[in-house]
Order: structure tokens, then C-alpha cells, then sequence
């Protein structure tokens, strides 16, 4: 199954993430979207898609949406915390993409909010704080 109309595939992925992948990112007058398709690799022992994949595209989302912003979030920034909600079930073929609100990026800080859809229902609500990487870090 291919991506939705407007995503394109991540290249250069980390190793960590390229084992998660496939990944796609669309970039639009909402800023920057996540996407995957669910595949059984991606699923726990019920054959849903496991909660730990979730908050990795969660984090992976947030992430990329705050680098995505330009010159409001120039730099790098690394979590400094996480937390997700999980609402709602995905299963092997459903597509799902990130919905993120970037609340405030700051000089040291950075807050954004995240929804993951699938099939037009939010599945999981995460929201984070980055730091700005520092020199040496």
C-alpha cells in the first residue's frame, strides 16, 4: 500500500528509526506531518499496532514539526519529556499521520502538542518538552 497523496518517504533515517519505518513526511501550510503504515512488524501480541510504536511516532512527529518550524526552532532539541494517551486501536494496513501544534519554542525550551489519526479518528494524544541541544551535547 502506497502513502497518501502529498507524503513522501524519510531517507537518511537513524538506524533505530529505519527499523520503525517505513516513515513518510508531508510538509504543508500546517506545518509538517509523520505518517506510516501499520504492518505486522508494528503489532503486539492481539495484532494491534503496539502503544511503544505510537509514542515513537509521537516522538519522531513532535520532533520533526519543531525543526520543520525554520527560524522560529533553529537548532537541535532531544525530549526531555513525553507523555501519551492512548484512545483508540489501529490495525495492519491503516495509515497513520501526526497532527502537531507547536505551543511555544523558546530559547532553552520547546512545548507542542501531538495527535495520531487513523481512518479520521485520533487515536493517541502526546505532548512533550524538548531542550535545545547545547554545545557538546
Amino acid at each position: 500500500m502506497s502513502a497518501p497523496e502529498g507524503f513522501r518517504a524519510i531517507t537518511g533515517l537513524s538506524p533505530f528509526n529505519a527499523l520503525v519505518g517505513p516513515l513518510y513526511r508531508r510538509r504543508d501550510d500546517r506545518g509538517v506531518s509523520i505518517g506510516l503504515r501499520v504492518e505486522e512488524k508494528h503489532t503486539n501480541s492481539r495484532g494491534i499496532c503496539h502503544g511503544g510504536l505510537l509514542a515513537t511516532l509521537a516522538d519522531l512527529a513532535l520532533g520533526y514539526a519543531l525543526v520543520g518550524q525554520g527560524d522560529k526552532t533553529a537548532g537541535s532539541f532531544f525530549t526531555v519529556q513525553l507523555s501519551i494517551d492512548y484512545a483508540s486501536p489501529a490495525k495492519v494496513g491503516d495509515w497513520i499521520e501526526s497532527e502537531v501544534e507547536i505551543q511555544q519554542a523558546g530559547a532553552r525550551l520547546a512545548f507542542a502538542n501531538c495527535y495520531l489519526v487513523a481512518a479520521g479518528r485520533r487515536i493517541a494524544r502526546a505532548s512533550a518538552i524538548f531542550a535545545r541541544a547545547g554545545k557538546g551535547e
